[in-house]
Order: C-alpha cells, then structure tokens, then sequence
C-alpha cells in the first residue's frame, strides 16, 4: 500500500483575473498562491514525501517549492500539464468561450470525451497522456508516498483514470487552488 497525494496548483493572478491558462500559459503564483503553498507545506511537510511529481509549468513547481527545498526528489512530466484551451489561452472568460465550454462539458458528460475547442486538447487526449504518465512511471515507481502538483482539469481526468472509472464522470471531482485529493493505492488499485 501506498499514498498519493494530488494537489492542484496554488492561485496565480490569471486565476484571479479570469484569463484561460491552459498548458500553454506559465504563469507563477500570485501572493495569495504563494500563502496557499506555505499553509498546505506547514500542515503536510511531516508525511515524508519520498517524491515529488509536478508537470513542467512554473505554477505547479512553485506549489510544491517548500517539498523540494526540503531535498525531496522532484520530477517534471508533460503528461501532467493542464489541458490545451486552444486558441482561447491568454484571454479573458468570455461569452464565446462560456459557450464553448458548456457545450464540451455537455459533450463530455454524454461520453463524446473527444470534443474540443478550436486547436485544443480533448478531455481523452488528456485521458491518453495521464494514462501514459500512469503506466510508464507510476506504477513502477517504488515510492511510497508521492505528491503529485497539476491543474485542475487535469486532475479531474486523472482521477477517474486512476480509480478505472469512465473520463465522463470527471466533474464529480471538484477542485479548487491547492485542492488536495488523497489516494490510497493497492496492489494497482487506488481508493480516494
């Protein structure tokens, strides 16, 4: 048995501001992303994490940033990046990406996973890349305890995959800036 456990990125001020980050957007921390990291290293740095896993964007590197300072191994994986919004990334949340948005969270309920926004990612090309950081590096991973840092849709397509539920069911999973989801994970299969 072992324990995982997965966090979204602290607030940056495009959080804040209502700009579509995306994977294509590597925006730091903002003060208030910076005091959730601190709060969530004070009340989490005596699990004694043997790893840490963060996508390659600055955001999830400096959430984790305490862990790391602390000499714990730290790794960085594309597969753990945010889903691509396409040519939305960088702008404000506006009427035509509100639309856009419910119709693909209305296509992906119904099972259509691979809907998407103009030159984007797809909620099962996500699925696919997660898959891959799951069965090339996590399963043989010999860590005990291991903190994952990512993005939120990201997290929410990740953990149906890992609980070997349909990606569908992604939005059952709500998220916040440094919404921690703890796994247990036996023998290949993982419990929240």
């Amino acid at each position: 048995m072992r324990e995982i456990y997965i966090i979204r990125h602290g607030e940056t001020d495009l959080n804040l501001q209502g700009i579509i980050q995306g994977k294509g957007m590597n925006s730091a921390l903002n003060e208030k992303g910076k005091w959730q990291a601190q709060q969530f290293y004070n009340h989490f740095h005596q699990v004694n994490f043997q790893l840490v896993c963060t996508s390659t964007l600055l955001r999830t590197h400096q959430s984790a940033q305490h862990f790391i300072d602390d000499g714990i191994e730290w790794k960085q994986f594309e597969e753990l990046c945010e889903i691509s919004w396409g040519k939305f990334e960088g702008h404000a949340v506006g009427t035509t990406f509100k639309h856009e948005y419910e119709r693909l969270i209305t296509e992906w309920k119904s099972g259509n996973t691979n809907a998407k926004v103009d030159d984007g990612e797809s909620a099962y090309e996500v699925h696919l890349r997660l898959q891959h950081f799951q069965k090339t590096f996590l399963e043989k991973c010999s860590a005990d305890r291991i903190l994952i840092c990512m993005h939120g849709r990201a997290l929410r397509i990740f953990l149906p995959t890992l609980l070997n539920k349909p990606i569908n069911t992604m939005d059952e999973y709500p998220h916040h800036n440094l919404t921690l989801y703890k796994l247990i994970e036996d023998g290949g299969n993982y419990n929240i």
